[in-house]
């Protein structure tokens, strides 16, 4: 004998918790970025890494990791100047391309989670 099922779906919450999970994911991979970058930054008395910064703007869900000195885009972008070991030019920049795989995968792991 047939049984009768009745469904009721929500498009709006469903919408509202992808965008709710892409967002933290988001923000979650930023925060990632910023890890792998403060291992590369380069050092002096630590005053670049400690101002780094991860965000998210979740109407448009853009990640941001930026870095708040004076000198912030100078020791990124200037490739002749000298590091101490291990610290590099292009700290943001190289972390944010090494991570694409895994910057993905934490936005997916957001997404499915909302989604439960």
């Amino acid at each position: 004998m047939p049984q009768n099922f009745r469904l009721r779906f929500d498009g709006n919450l469903a919408a509202r918790q992808l965008r709710e999970g892409a967002a933290r994911g988001v923000y979650l991979a930023a925060e990632h970025v910023l890890g792998l970058s403060n291992e590369v930054v380069p050092l002096d008395e630590a005053e670049l890494q400690r101002s780094g910064v991860a965000s998210v703007d979740p109407p448009s869900l853009t990640g941001m990791v930026s870095y708040d000195t004076e000198y912030a885009v100078v020791q990124h972008e200037r490739l002749d100047y000298r590091h101490a070991p291990g610290r590099t030019a292009k700290y943001l920049e190289s972390s944010l391309n090494a991570a694409r795989t895994d910057v993905a995968a934490i936005i997916a792991a957001e997404v499915r989670r909302a989604m439960r």
